[in-house]
């Protein structure tokens, strides 16, 4: 078996390569994790307000949520959840 000798170069262009393909790595996962969806279900609402299933129907029922429903499903529209939280903020 014949012996390979690493240069002190050697280690350097690695540590280069690698430090390329984690920044690479982070820039992707950084792009996936950006990406906002425009619509919510209910239980993406609910984990985001942290409220419970009655709590989500009760915002919907007195018309302070706004929400779309197709077929069984109820969608709502993320930056409206945003701007009634900023509309609703005291000081």
């Amino acid at each position: 078996m014949a012996a390979t000798i690493i240069t002190t170069e050697d280690l350097y262009d690695f540590k280069l390569e690698l430090f390329n393909e984690l920044k690479k790595l982070l820039n992707e996962n950084t792009k996936k994790s950006n990406k906002i969806k425009k619509y919510l279900k209910s239980g993406e609402v609910m984990e985001l307000l942290q409220i419970s299933p009655g709590t989500i129907q009760n915002l919907r029922m007195n018309g302070t949520i706004p929400y779309t429903k197709i077929g069984g499903i109820i969608l709502y529209e993320y930056e409206e959840i945003i701007q009634i939280l900023n509309n609703n903020k005291t000081t």
